[in-house]
């Protein structure tokens, strides 16, 4: 049984329909990339698997269980974590405050990771009494994954995790989330346009165009430099 399983997708906004009967399957333990252009519906993708969006069509399957109008806070609390394009940090709030709002993902959750996320990312136990604002972008990053991560979820959502991050910290983000993946078991999906943290992060990756997956790529097509970037050229 897949962890995640999406069948015959199809979201809109309004009436403008944005995915097209996506078919999809992340089985436990997976990091799964999904890559394409700017507009292509990947975010959209993330947000109707976290329930930000409900389709208007087909179903999502979530641990064996039909998600398909269940919100986001029920897919939350049944295990998926999110980590939005743009971080979304609460700017106002400590970085320990922001953390201790991810202890809502998972209500099964028999212990928080705060020790395991701090051995990843020491900068955020270092800076714990310091306004999430005050951070610079790449540290805002972590810290959403670290608020996503606590409750240690089944799945993690992961959206645009480069994006606005110089190029240093996007290499070190792409190789934490494959410790947590390899340390923890924690299973992710994520969404991504470069072609770097595609190739570093991803076990395998469906391919987006125009709102439908069109190529689903395995371990070896993934190192064919050329074949991945044919999906990303503008």
């Amino acid at each position: 049984m897949a962890l995640l399983e999406l069948s015959d997708v199809t979201a809109a906004y309004d009436t403008v329909p944005v995915l097209r009967n996506v078919d999809m399957t992340v089985e436990r333990g997976e990091v799964v990339g999904v890559m394409g252009k700017n507009g292509v519906g990947k975010t959209t993708l993330i947000k109707t698997v976290m329930g930000l969006l409900l389709p208007s069509d087909g179903t999502i399957r979530f641990q064996g269980t039909d998600v398909t109008h269940a919100p986001a806070d029920v897919r939350a609390r049944e295990g998926i974590g999110y980590i939005p394009q743009g971080r979304d940090v609460f700017p106002n709030l400590s970085v320990e405050q922001n953390i201790r709002m991810g202890e809502h993902v998972d209500e099964a959750a028999e212990e928080f990771l705060y020790d395991t996320i701090y051995d990843f990312f020491p900068v955020l136990e270092e800076r714990s009494n310091q306004d999430a604002g005050t951070l610079s972008g790449g540290e805002q990053q972590m810290l959403a994954i670290a608020r996503a991560l606590v409750a240690n979820p089944d799945l993690l959502l992961l959206d645009e995790p480069s994006e606005g991050i110089q190029p240093s910290i996007v290499a070190q983000i792409s190789e934490d989330m494959r410790a947590i993946n390899d340390d923890l078991g924690t299973t992710i999906l994520f969404v991504e346009q470069n072609l770097g943290v595609i190739r570093d992060m991803a076990d395998r990756c469906y391919a987006m165009e125009r709102g439908e997956l069109v190529d689903e790529l395995d371990a070896a097509a993934l190192s064919d430099e050329d074949e991945i970037a044919s999906y990303l050229a503008v």
